[in-house]
Order: structure tokens, then sequence, then C-alpha cells
């Protein structure tokens, strides 16, 4: 089992959702998030703010701030991971800054409270 998380923008959430239902995957969580990828922000003007330089703060402007995300949590088979990333690049990917990433985990086990079942028998 994985556990595959995946931050995408907040308005492909829906295309995100039937991608993943597309692809054999109806059981996920979303969480909203807030926050920024390293492309935003130059580190160098990062170090000028944390020094106190009132230019390196105009310079950093609106890219300093976070931004409004989605956060996908499955947890699914080994051999649902190629399908399930693939579903959300093919939905997500823009070409631009902001796209999104993708984590996938080892899952060392899961447990469906209403049953005691365990392993792959309680995600399936």
């Amino acid at each position: 089992m994985k556990e595959v998380i995946a931050v995408v923008r907040m308005n492909m959430m829906n295309q995100t959702k039937k991608a993943l239902t597309d692809a054999g995957i109806d059981a996920f969580f979303a969480h909203e998030a807030q926050g920024r990828g390293l492309g935003f922000a130059n580190p160098a003007i990062l170090e000028g703010v944390e020094q106190g330089f009132e230019e390196a703060a105009a310079l950093l402007g609106e890219k300093g701030k976070l931004y409004p995300k989605r956060m996908l949590t499955a947890v699914v088979k080994d051999d649902q991971v190629p399908a399930v990333v693939q579903a959300i690049i093919a939905t997500n990917k823009t070409g631009k800054p902001g796209d999104g990433k993708i984590f996938v985990l080892p899952m060392g086990d899961a447990v469906r409270v209403r049953t005691d079942e365990r392993g792959e028998k309680a995600i399936a």
C-alpha cells in the first residue's frame, strides 16, 4: 500500500476528482491548504528581508504570500500508484509554476474501524 499526497490548484479540484474516479479511485480526502513553491521567491531577496532591508521587502511584493491550494490524500494498492499519479499529472499540468506536487509514501498498515479489516482489505 502507498499513500499518495497531491497538492493542486483550487480551480482544478473538480477535474482532479473526476480524473481519480475515472482511474478507479473513489476513496480519497481533500483538504484546504496554503503554500508556495520555491519558484515564487528569490532566496537572496528573502535573505534581505530577514536582515531588515526595506528595499528587499518591496521587491518581494506579492511573491512572499501563501497561495490557496487543495491537498488530496489517497491510500491505494501499489499497482494503482502509476494510474493515480498519471491521472493527477494529466489533469493539472499546465507547464506553469504552481501546477502542484505529488508525494508517494509507503503505508505500513490500514484498519477499517467498522470491521477490523487490515491492510489492503481495509482500503478495498
